[in-house]
């Protein structure tokens, strides 16, 4: 029988490299543009009412309770 556990040596040999010339620099510029759902989140943490609103409900329905309807007068 053989162990199911992978020594520390060979961890990483399932995992298959992108050896293109092009995937280093689209990996870098999708790292850098956010999506959506995070620039939502980042801009419901820095107000504390609608953090405290996403621990219940989760972000989406907080950042919806607090910044998707634009209250005009």
């Amino acid at each position: 029988f053989s162990d199911p556990f992978i020594n520390r040596q060979r961890a990483n040999d399932f995992i298959q490299t992108d050896t293109r010339l092009e995937a280093i620099p689209q990996d870098r510029i999708r790292k850098r543009i956010k999506t959506h759902q995070e620039r939502q989140r980042e801009i419901c943490e820095d107000y504390r009412p609608c953090e405290n609103y996403a621990f219940q409900h989760g972000y989406a329905a907080a950042y919806r309770h607090y910044f998707g309807r634009r209250r005009t007068k």
